[in-house]
């Protein structure tokens, strides 16, 4: 039976690669935001990757790439670095694929064959779900200089490395620096602070700027918000609920707070009204318009602003604590990373591909095009963000919160009841209801 099955698998990969094409790009049951919106590139297929650099007769050692980059810019940053690297070594062929919004589809097809690129974006997942699969990188000469507020991310209890960071992820809120001038307010440090934000936002404009924008349709944006508070509500405090939420002794009725805040802000009239029916591609004209002050969205949705305005100045800050005697915190991780396969034919020369990369010129070109500290110190970048990040530089980076405390497939949970809150179809204490609930059957799958 071992042979049908490892020809299912391989068919299944075939069809699910000439499947995959333009769709809306989510945060794909991560917490994170997406790092762009719109649509994805169609997967790229042997005929359209970086090719051969030429030179030389003999067969080449041909190395696959997986990497999970939608936005040509960032995916032309990995051709031309995988083409100098090819120039340089005529002997190895770099085969670069981005398969889209199937890829983690792909990828599990792939682990369960045991059939994996050489190497590939762990995007968020290098230990707890790729961890087996990967190569141990720790000797490694980039090592040494991974930035403090990744190396736990990637590195397990053993010291494994399991991936370099190329992008590191820090989100918080981006916000209409303007907006905030005209309306003489600094960026708030605590919820407290954002709500009064909002509600100065909101007497002075009239009710013509909004402080918030979400969308029910795209419900990512509402998970958005329960991720990054969960983390200053629950984790970020001195008494937390880490240890709880892990070993499932978690008093839910301490979500509650978070569901409150949320349902009381659409009532204040912080959140547009028509949020259940609002869709996410309405936010970027409308922030571009000074009508909305506060984003829970990352970087490359600076860009699509700016094609609309291009004199707006967009501001970036860490997630507001939820206690006035805690501090602000960045929600992060892993954005774009490239880990190698531990049973790659070309293990050695895999490693050399990803060393060329981790070069701080070449890490330098990523945060640039990306607007995201690289998961290296020392890079230099010259981008919109960089002044924030180095003002930001000493803020405390949480993983996002679901990844770490929540089972697979609360993410849509979150979202959906989020969702279901504004509606009025759940109370406060029945969404916490729902978390316990919804947490118990899924870790008992």
């Amino acid at each position: 039976m071992r042979k049908p099955l490892h020809i299912l698998l391989t068919a299944i990969v075939v069809l699910t690669l000439a499947l995959a094409g333009c769709s809306k790009r989510e945060g794909s049951g991560n917490g994170g935001a997406p790092d762009g919106a719109g649509t994805a590139e169609k997967p790229q297929t042997e005929s359209n990757v970086t090719g051969s650099s030429g030179g030389g007769s003999g067969e080449k050692k041909r190395i696959t790439v997986y990497g999970t980059a939608a936005d040509k810019a960032v995916q032309d940053v990995y051709k031309e670095i995988a083409g100098a690297f090819m120039a340089e070594n005529p002997d190895i062929e770099v085969d670069l694929q981005f398969p889209g919004s199937e890829y983690e589809n792909i990828l599990k097809v792939k682990m369960a064959a045991n059939d994996l690129p050489d190497v590939w974006d762990t995007h968020g997942w290098a230990v707890i779900r790729y961890g087996h699969y990967l190569a141990d990188l720790r000797d490694e000469a980039w090592v040494a200089d991974m930035t403090d507020t990744i190396r736990d991310v990637v590195t397990d209890e053993t010291g494994k490395v399991h991936a370099l960071v190329l992008a590191e992820a820090k989100d918080g809120l981006t916000y209409n620096a303007d907006l905030l001038r005209q309306y003489g307010i600094e960026p708030p440090r605590t919820i407290d602070e954002l709500m009064a934000a909002a509600e100065k936002i909101v007497t002075e404009s009239n009710g013509q700027v909004m402080p918030f924008y979400f969308s029910g349709i795209d419900d990512w944006m509402i998970g958005q918000f329960f991720d990054y508070f969960a983390t200053s509500l629950l984790i970020s405090p001195q008494q937390n609920e880490a240890e709880n939420l892990l070993n499932g002794t978690m008093d839910w009725s301490k979500w509650t707070p978070l569901a409150e805040v949320f349902l009381d802000m659409y009532k204040k009239g912080y959140i547009n009204k028509d949020v259940l029916t609002a869709k996410y591609s309405d936010l970027p004209t409308l922030f571009a318009q000074g009508k909305v002050a506060f984003t829970l969205l990352g970087p490359s949705f600076a860009d699509e602003v700016h094609k609309i305005n291009p004199d707006i100045e967009i501001g970036l800050m860490p997630v507001p604590a939820w206690y006035p005697d805690d501090e602000p915190n960045f929600s992060g991780g892993e954005r774009y990373t490239m880990g190698v396969w531990k049973d790659s034919k070309y293990l050695e020369e895999a490693k050399k591909l990803v060393a060329y990369f981790a070069k701080p010129e070449n890490l330098a070109k990523f945060a640039n095009v990306t607007k995201l500290p690289a998961g290296i110190k020392g890079v230099e970048a010259n981008h919109e963000f960089t002044e924030y990040y180095d003002r930001y530089a000493n803020i405390r980076v949480f993983p996002y919160f679901d990844r770490v405390y929540l089972p697979n497939g609360m993410w849509d949970v979150m979202c959906k009841t989020g969702t279901a809150l504004l509606a009025e179809q759940v109370t406060p204490e029945q969404f916490s209801e729902k978390m316990r609930q919804e947490v118990e059957r899924l870790r008992n799958q």
